[in-house]
């Protein structure tokens, strides 16, 4: 293998979010419109940052985009790695948000090799407030102070 194969980055398949809402408003009124939005735009800003910090090569979702949504992706025993593959993914994210209420939301990415179906990396936030602000900086927060920190889980040097 050449040197310049060994440099690429992996290609990374990012799913969109899925949520997971334990809430009474969730159990009263079904799925909220605004909070389907920030799942979505979730999904896009960690591509985003991720692409844009050159470690991966974030690969299109569309060809499988309609089989991810059709399934839990959280519980589907391994459809996330099985759909990334499809892809010529070498790692696939996917991603929940967990909501208790309108004042408690938890968002938590998780990375597998798509090669072993390991899982590589798990990342979690807490949120306080459901509004679009706080789920910008929560994930903003576990993209670049965990799945992009140097050394994330390892000792640091001295």
């Amino acid at each position: 293998m050449s040197a310049a194969a060994r440099a690429e980055p992996p290609k990374l398949a990012v799913f969109d979010l899925e949520m997971i809402d334990t809430s009474l408003q969730g159990e009263v009124d079904g799925p909220q419109t605004d909070e389907q939005a920030r799942l979505l735009r979730t999904g896009d800003q960690v591509r985003k940052e991720l692409a844009d910090s050159g470690k991966f090569h974030v690969i299109d979702i569309a060809p499988v985009n309609a089989a991810a949504h059709g399934s839990n992706l959280q519980a589907c025993g391994g459809c996330d790695v099985k759909l990334a593959g499809e892809l010529g993914a070498d790692l696939a994210m996917t991603g929940v948000v967990q909501k208790v209420s309108n004042l408690i939301l938890n968002i938590n990415l998780y990375l597998r090799d798509v090669h072993t179906g390991q899982l590589v990396a798990a990342v979690s936030a807490d949120m306080r407030g459901n509004t679009d602000e706080s789920w910008l900086r929560a994930t903003d927060y576990l993209v670049r102070n965990r799945l992009l920190a140097p050394n994330y889980g390892a000792p640091q040097a001295r």
